[in-house]
């Protein structure tokens, strides 16, 4: 179904990031169905039991896309399912969310093994200092970062704790070289999580997928940018449309 695009969000913060970018996608192509999945609820950091979970309610044959965590996610199923993913579109989504000797554009280790700690122990203070992550950059940072804290869903620590374990192990470049369909990875060039290094990284890892920057934002462009990303998306989809 290669006029369905599913979109799976971050760590955290629910659908409604996606939201506004969901509607810009639709205002452009009206037989484009864009639907947004919420990400599982498990108190598992095991990968295989988080992609079974999305396989099991995930359609196949659509375009797979997601925002950080949830750009690693798609990008992990899209390589499980093959010639039964139509191609994948990844925003803001680092290959690796944590540095490591070979990919050292991301999130020094120290810095998120402390984010984590201090998670477990204080888990809303530390969600409200991860909205200010997402939003620094922003012309407008502090409501931007309201909007988002505003938006996010209640859920319980222990699945939340999950769910940054697993950013944290997460390697998604095997993935990302293994699945041959087409593939777009969008990035913002003031992104206080994911350098926009990144881009660069990933370019030369995969030469021959399509890669963008968005320049003057922040790594919750989804808010900043939705008809920027929208189009970026759209004229993706539409070029191999036309194939």
């Amino acid at each position: 179904m290669r006029d369905r695009l599913i979109l799976l969000p971050g760590w955290g913060l629910g659908v409604s990031p996606l939201e506004p970018l969901a509607a810009a996608l639709r205002g452009l192509d009206e037989h484009l169905r864009v639907e947004i999945e919420p990400l599982p609820m498990l108190a598992s950091s095991s990968l295989p039991d988080w992609l079974d979970e999305l396989d099991a309610t995930v359609p196949e044959n659509v375009w797979l896309g997601g925002w950080s965590l949830g750009g690693m996610l798609a990008s992990e199923l899209a390589a499980r399912r093959g010639d039964r993913c139509c191609g994948l579109v990844t925003l803001a989504s680092n290959p690796n969310f944590v540095c490591r000797d070979d990919w050292p554009s991301a999130m020094p280790v120290a810095t998120f093994d402390a984010f984590l700690t201090s998670f477990r122990d204080a888990p809303n203070t530390l969600l409200k200092r991860f909205c200010l992550l997402c939003s620094q950059g922003a012309a407008d940072a502090r409501g931007l970062a309201g909007l988002l804290l505003a938006g996010a869903p209640k859920a319980q620590r222990d699945v939340l704790v999950a769910g940054l374990e697993l950013l944290g192990s997460l390697d998604t470049r095997a993935a990302l070289q293994a699945f041959n369909g087409p593939q777009l990875h969008l990035f913002a060039g003031l992104d206080a999580l994911v350098p926009e290094s990144v881009a660069t990284q990933v370019l030369a890892l995969l030469p021959d997928v399509e890669v963008g920057l968005i320049e003057q934002a922040s790594h919750a462009f989804l808010l900043e940018a939705p008809h920027e990303l929208a189009a970026a998306i759209q004229a993706f989809l539409h070029e191999l449309g036309d194939d």
